[in-house]
């Protein structure tokens, strides 16, 4: 066994500044038990009296080791563990592998099954950007937002169980297409979602937007510009609450996105109320989308008809030897890409997710590598909160909406 070792002044001097050391600034933990860090988050602040003079994130209290794990399984395998790294976007998170996956093997989903997956990657940013609004607002003192906006993410979950069985783990878009059809009162469900949410969404900013005390929280806090973002690489509302309209639903498309009409909001102060107001009209973007989904959604089926890939519908396997054979090597031993390596990305609740995916011929990925954008949201927390009081910290990480399961995969 390993024998513990404290740290050092000289250990610490490569973190901290030599103010620190001499005592003439303060070294404050905040997290990871604080609860606006969720409890999986720690930064280490020095602080000249109540100012931010320098913030160290410190990443691995919910380290998951998924993109390794991922690389020991099948291909049909793995994907149950995208689910488990932006938890706010499980959806999102199956459909940039499934993309991946479909690029490595010359799969086409078919237009329904696009068409579906729209509407739900949507319905999860709307579910999203509600819980960090209800949170985000709570932590500045606004409790009675966070008990309207799980009133309708609630609905939206109800959706999700309908279709998959599950709330918040669905591996419901899987390669090919789908797991299976939507039942027949999807539609309606849905329909009735996006009528109630832009009704509920008045609420809200009655609530927030004109608020005194939820402006003296926001507005001027946290600035950051866009060449900052870009330095850092950061992507989404963060990103677009500079002024810049970059979106992968437009600058890549994908299922067909690009043939609903919709619009990129963007502000350009920068600050933790341009991010409020940038996710709200984002809300009211996904619903249009939805709407013309559901409008455009074609009949058909859900799932490419290539069984070497796709598991074969279980109305087959027992009627026909070939379905059953191809079920079972499927489940038993995988299927098996030929090599090569891809690139797929979607827009997240909280910008741009890729993944990387490289293939050796064999069962199993060999290479798998996700590019999130919580990871670099927080790699650019440091600046964003310099010079800002400490009390505004806690506005800060919300604003920027982090999700520390998908930065320390």
């Amino acid at each position: 066994m390993r024998e513990i070792q404290e740290f050092t002044l000289e250990d610490l001097k490569v973190h901290l500044s030599e103010n620190a050391l001499s005592g003439q600034t303060v070294v404050l933990n905040m997290g990871p038990q604080h609860p606006s860090t969720h409890g999986v988050l720690r930064l280490v602040l020095e602080l000249d009296g109540e100012i931010i003079v320098n913030c160290i994130p410190d990443v691995g209290y919910l380290h998951t080791g998924i993109e390794k794990n991922m690389e020991a399984k099948t291909y049909q395998k793995a994907e149950v563990l995208t689910d488990r790294m932006d938890y706010m976007f499980a959806m999102g998170n199956t459909l940039v592998y499934t993309l991946a996956v479909e690029k490595l093997t010359g799969l086409k989903s078919p237009p329904r099954a696009d068409a579906i997956r729209v509407i739900l990657t949507e319905l999860s940013r709307i579910q999203s950007h509600l819980l960090w609004l209800g949170t985000s607002a709570m932590d500045l003192a606004a409790l009675s937002t966070f008990l309207y906006t799980m009133r309708e993410r609630e609905m939206i979950l109800d959706v999700f169980e309908l279709v998959s069985g599950a709330r918040m783990m669905t591996t419901y878009i899987r390669p090919g297409g789908l797991w299976r059809d939507v039942p027949a009162q999807f539609e309606s469900l849905v329909r009735k979602i996006v009528k109630e949410i832009p009704r509920r969404m008045i609420e809200y900013e009655s609530m927030l937007t004109k608020n005194p005390l939820f402006l003296d929280r926001t507005r001027g806090i946290g600035k950051v510009d866009t060449k900052t973002c870009l330095a850092y690489d950061v992507t989404g509302p963060t990103l677009r609450a500079t002024g810049m309209a970059h979106d992968v639903r437009k600058a890549n498309p994908y299922c067909g996105i690009e043939q609903y009409d919709f619009e990129i909001p963007t502000q350009t102060e920068g600050d933790c109320y341009a991010r409020y107001l940038v996710r709200l009209e984002e809300m009211r973007q996904s619903i249009r989308i939805i709407e013309q989904a559901l409008d455009k959604m074609p009949y058909g089926p859900v799932r490419d008809a290539n069984y070497k890939f796709v598991p074969p519908p279980r109305s087959e396997i027992g009627v026909s030897m070939e379905a059953l054979i191809h079920h079972f090597k499927l489940w038993t031993e995988g299927f098996a890409p030929p090599k090569g390596s891809v690139y797929a990305t979607v827009e997240s609740p909280r910008g741009e997710m890729g993944v990387y995916l490289e293939s050796n011929g064999t069962p199993k990925p060999y290479r798998i590598h996700y590019r999130t954008p919580s990871g670099p949201l927080l790699h650019a927390l440091p600046v964003i909160a310099r010079n800002h009081f400490v009390a505004d910290m806690v506005g800060i990480i919300g604003s920027i909406d982090i999700v520390m399961g998908d930065c320390d995969r």
